[in-house]
């Protein structure tokens, strides 16, 4: 959440302690009035930023440095050696690690965990690989499954792009999950966007056949950016009905944070965009 999707909001919500609804207003589920009067500060990549991006590849989010949470400490101290995932394991052998053949669901760039943690919840019979290089989610999302005891997900703390490509099978995934990406609003950045071409052709290797590819911004430049990659994707269906292609109806089963429930209120749309992969 590689080209990942988490966003630099995530890092600066972790300046100084803060709880959950401090901290969910300040994730990647961003309004977009605040992410344009953040943008400058936020999404703005230093020299040396840019100059590891062109060594490395393009990046879609920026690491910045805060301070841990209690809970968020707690989590990748004492339950991430149990649910944590490391990229130099290798290929994940599925069935072993959770114990059993089950539907996969992977999300990259979940922020702070609360929408990914709720699936799981809800979703006991279905397993899930969360992906995101942000410590204070990662941290945040593992204490509240160590709390709630599920054991149905699992976590890596890495770039995404390297996980797809190393370490998950190909085929092995139901459903595939992008919600609310860093829009990277400015034109000189839309290349820091993650849903490109190389990002598109990783999803559709671990997809199943038939598997799903949901993605969810609240930008609609962005939304219209990912119609019109995915259109020129091989391998991919839209499923939009005709009336409101190409964007899917708020699926029910995709949660509904507070923080999109207060940009409703306030006016400000959300795109939903479903693909299927083909055989």
């Amino acid at each position: 959440m590689t080209d990942e999707t988490s966003k630099p909001q995530d890092d600066t919500s972790t300046s100084a302690p803060a709880d959950d609804a401090q901290q969910e207003s300040v994730q990647n589920e961003s309004v977009q009035n605040e992410s344009v009067q953040n943008e400058s500060a936020q999404a703005t990549p230093s020299v040396a930023d840019e100059a590891v991006a062109r060594k490395r590849g393009i990046k879609s989010y920026v690491i910045r440095g805060g301070r841990m949470t209690q809970a968020q400490t707690r989590g990748l101290e004492e339950v991430f050696p149990r649910l944590g995932l490391r990229h130099e394991q290798g290929e994940l052998d599925l069935e072993a690690l959770f114990g059993r053949r089950a539907p996969l669901v992977i999300e990259v760039g979940f922020g702070m965990g609360k929408s990914l943690c709720e699936q799981a919840q809800a979703n006991p019979g279905t397993d899930f690989i969360g992906i995101e290089v942000h410590a204070p989610g990662v941290g945040k999302l593992l204490d509240d499954v160590d709390k709630l005891g599920l054991t149905n997900l699992r976590v890596y703390r890495h770039d995404a792009l390297e996980v797809l490509a190393d370490c998950v099978p190909a085929g092995c995934a139901d459903t595939f999950q992008l919600f609310f990406p860093d829009p990277w609003p400015k034109k000189k950045h839309h290349k820091r966007r993650i849903v490109q071409p190389a990002f598109v052709e990783l999803v559709r290797r671990v997809l199943k056949p038939g598997g799903h590819f949901h993605m969810a911004t609240d930008w609609e430049n962005y939304a219209e950016a990912m119609a019109e990659e995915m259109a020129e994707a091989p391998g991919f269906v839209n499923t939009a009905p005709a009336e409101s292609a190409p964007y899917v109806p708020r699926p029910d089963f995709r949660p509904l944070t507070k923080f999109e429930q207060r940009g409703e209120r306030l006016g400000h749309g959300v795109w939903d965009l479903i693909f299927v992969k083909q055989d």
